[in-house]
């Protein structure tokens, strides 16, 4: 089922939420705004609840009537039993926290599914930025200076993938973006994704 575009200008979102089964329980780890909760509520009609770290956020999702607590992904996600949700989401955060390894490997204990979507930083503009320019890249997908940036652990499509493979997840779907947020083709190789992807998306189960 495709979502209507007048429901959120951002396209990753849409994707994510497309993946979701419709009445499913879920978890949105750094949930921001509330934005995709709400998406996924209003679309699917999901039991959805989130988890944020930053007050700001917090009070955004308590305003549109989410159900959301403030917690850190690196630190909180191990107080929830196993299987506590259908999907557990991580949207554009994995690589701002301290230990991706550990959120990837508890989002997996307490979810039967995991999604996780993040900018790529092995993409052709990130790499001529820093090849050509000798500085660390700024992009759409990546839109902070270095001094001031939340993001610690970059990441590109092909570092995913073998950290996937390390833990011993299941890639049930993956779909890269360009940068104009259209899907690549499914069949490329992942060095071609990894090249001009911009940002990927990831539905995972456990091995």
């Amino acid at each position: 089922m495709t979502l209507p575009e007048s429901q959120t200008n951002r396209i990753d979102l849409r994707l994510v939420a497309e993946m979701v089964t419709p009445g499913s329980r879920v978890l949105d780890v750094g949930c921001g705004d509330g934005e995709l909760l709400a998406l996924l509520a209003e679309t699917r009609g999901v039991d959805a609840r989130g988890i944020e770290l930053s007050r700001e956020g917090v009070a955004g999702c308590v305003t549109r009537g989410l159900a959301v607590i403030q917690g850190d992904a690196d630190t909180d996600l191990e107080a929830y039993p196993d299987d506590s949700f259908d999907y557990v989401i991580l949207s554009q955060t994995i690589q701002a926290t301290r230990n991706p390894r550990l959120v990837l490997e508890q989002m997996l204990r307490i979810g039967r599914r995991a999604i996780v979507s993040f900018p790529n930083f092995g993409h052709w503009r990130m790499r001529s930025q820093v090849f050509f320019r000798g500085r660390m890249p700024v992009t759409d997908s990546l839109p902070y200076a270095w001094w001031e940036t939340p993001n610690i652990h970059f990441c590109t499509i092909r570092d995913f993938v073998l950290l996937c493979e390390t833990i011993g997840a299941v890639k049930e779907r993956a779909v890269a973006l360009d940068v104009s947020g259209r899907a690549m083709g499914v069949n490329a190789p992942w060095w071609f994704w990894n090249l001009f992807g911009a940002q990927a998306v990831f539905l995972l189960k456990r091995g």
